[in-house]
């Protein structure tokens, strides 16, 4: 997957919260590390929501991609760890 085709839906789900796409890393092996921000602070739920928009956008079995959506106060890694104690 490239970044242009995954960045409009971020942008897209990241509005839908109010929230802003602070940066994108990308990889060559299609890992994406994506840092959102907003006007008091971006909190799991955000980072959930539009981690699942990006799922409900591309099929991974084609896209062969990872994603990892964090905010400037909460890492990538610690906000996989969140979600997954969350399930």
């Amino acid at each position: 997957m490239e970044k242009t085709d995954l960045q409009p839906v971020l942008e897209k789900a990241a509005a839908e919260r109010g929230c802003r796409i602070v940066e994108i890393i990308a990889d060559d092996d299609n890992n994406f590390d994506v840092t959102i921000d907003k006007d008091g602070g971006a909190d799991l739920a955000d980072c959930e929501y539009i981690h699942r928009a990006v799922l409900a956008a591309f099929d991974r079995d084609i896209e062969d991609y990872a994603l990892t959506v964090g905010t400037a106060g909460i890492s990538p890694e610690e906000a996989d760890e969140l979600l997954e104690n969350d399930k």
